[in-house]
């Protein structure tokens, strides 16, 4: 008699909503909802930290192709605005200015992609930097978006244009919240005072709450934030810390008033002891300070950001503490954990929202019976492993890449010893502009090159198959590219006038 039925996952319980609580009850009621029960748990009392308003071109797939949300309607629901990168301001010097943008630079040829050709130019002076050369970092300081004509052809810059957004990120947990109690999801207010585990296996049994009600599941996500209530505080899973290469272990993030127009990308200002994050919403600007404690105060940091902002604080700062690393298991025992209670890279290039989004689906992929195959949980860790790293050494090119010694800070930084693995880039790019993507690292080619360009890594040489490529030609296929991209974003709309159209959010 097959039993296999028997075996089946019947109750998932999530524990802390927030983004990350709220996006895996969602996916998990879609997809799982004929066959379980998903509660998710949250306690008014504790609240979420809320700050990560910026996020990367993945959130479209999952919010489009994995639950099935009208762009129109999330954009309006919570605020949203466009993103189309990040400008980094005195990074590597100050008064230095560049925009990581989302998407290609330029087109490749061949087996070639086109920074190399545009290298060999570059080198000679015959050709402007390589923010001319990406559609979206012409698009952005233009002020300039639309998303794309599905009818261009495939060649045509048009035809596909990556963004991601700036968004509210309570109002997007309050739209999951309600997308989820439509599709089954039974939400439990209550705070957990104690979680039980099975004798022998140690596997989550139930979680008590405050009241004296009890949640039993077979299946928990951990999504309490930086406490790991089951990861960590019951299961003991230890975390590993990357605090040298990461040095900001605290964060001041305050509201402001709104400022006309709405800019389409997310700007990361450095200061002496981290940088300052600018997100625009519809209705006001989030904006934070990233900073090391080692190398300034509390006061200090929340002085230095009320006194960096466009518009006038809507509140007093809100101080954040964390420790930047991972779990040493994302998957343990029975439980699996997601954001903040994974781990924390901080925010620089907005990748907390992806790294939950990212582990929602391999959860989906590796989505366990009630035995617990250890094989699944090893594959699990394996690739959520691998991705943090490779984000973490994105992350590091950042702080080291730079020729700062201004503040002890960025001494620090420029000094401090790297992982093999980016140091191993760094020399390769350095050398000739060849960047070798590692299997499935998020980050692709432009992100790697637009940065090490942007924090003035700049190749000694190109591709030796580049030369086979006549002068002449050469010189019309990359001047070509730049006047294409030019035109392409000069018919664009701007932004503001996309979002007054499309997505404005109605007066109350």
């Amino acid at each position: 008699m097959d039993d296999t039925g028997s075996k089946r996952i019947r109750r998932v319980v999530v524990v802390g909503g927030g983004s990350a609580g709220w996006m895996a009850a969602a996916a998990l009621a879609t997809y799982l909802g004929k066959q379980a029960s998903v509660r998710l748990v949250e306690s008014e009392e504790i609240g979420i930290v809320g700050v990560g308003e910026a996020s990367v071109p993945h959130i479209r797939l999952f919010n489009g192709q994995m639950l099935g949300i009208d762009e129109a309607e999330f954009v309006k629901r919570t605020q949203g605005t466009i993103k189309l990168g990040i400008q980094f301001n005195d990074w590597s010097r100050i008064g230095d200015s560049y925009i990581h943008g989302f998407g290609v630079i330029g087109r490749s040829l061949g087996p070639l992609p086109f920074h190399q050709f545009w290298l060999k130019q570059f080198l000679s002076g015959r050709a402007s930097p390589i923010g001319d050369y990406s559609l979206q970092t012409v698009m952005a300081p233009q002020g300039r978006f639309i998303p794309g004509d599905p009818n261009a052809p495939a060649s045509s810059p048009m035809a596909d244009i990556a963004y991601a957004y700036h968004f509210d990120a309570s109002l997007y947990a309050r739209f999951l919240c309600e997308l989820s109690e439509g599709r089954g999801v039974q939400r439990i207010e209550g705070k957990i005072v104690s979680v039980n585990q099975q004798a022998e296996s140690g596997f989550v049994e139930s979680v008590k709450l405050e009241g004296g009600g009890v949640v039993e599941g077979d299946l928990f996500i951990d999504c309490s934030g930086f406490r790991g209530l089951l990861i960590e505080q019951t299961l003991k899973t230890g975390y590993v810390d990357w605090t040298h290469w990461l040095p900001c272990d605290r964060a001041m993030a305050v509201p402001s008033e709104g400022v006309a127009p709405i800019t389409p990308y997310t700007r990361a200002t450095a200061r002496a002891a981290g940088w300052q994050w600018r997100i625009p919403l519809q209705h006001r600007v989030g904006n934070g300070y990233v900073y090391s404690s080692q190398y300034i105060s509390d006061d200090e940091a929340a002085a230095t950001l009320l006194a960096k902002l466009d518009g006038k604080a809507l509140a007093e700062p809100r101080p954040l503490r964390f420790t930047t690393g991972m779990r040493r298991k994302f998957w343990n025992k029975n439980v699996v954990a997601l954001g903040l209670a994974s781990g924390f890279l901080e925010p620089l290039e907005s990748t907390s929202i992806y790294l939950a989004q990212s582990g929602i689906s391999r959860l989906l992929s590796l989505f366990p019976d009630r035995d617990f195959n250890p094989l699944l949980s090893e594959r699990f860790n394996r690739e959520s492993a691998f991705e943090y790293e490779r984000t973490r050494d994105f992350l590091i090119l950042h702080y080291h890449a730079t020729e700062r010694d201004d503040t002890p800070f960025w001494n620090y930084c420029r000094t401090m010893s790297i992982p093999d693995s980016l140091q191993e880039a760094m020399d390769l790019f350095r050398c000739d502009g060849r960047y070798f993507r590692n299997g499935e690292d998020f980050f692709a080619l432009p992100s790697w090159v637009q940065v090490m360009l942007g924090q003035r890594i700049l190749p000694q040489s190109y591709h030796p198959v580049v030369d086979d490529m006549p002068e002449d030609k050469l010189a019309s296929y990359v001047d070509g590219m730049r006047a294409a991209l030019a035109s392409a974003v000069a018919a664009m709309p701007t932004h503001q006038q996309w979002i007054d159209r499309y997505w404005k959010v109605p007066a109350p």
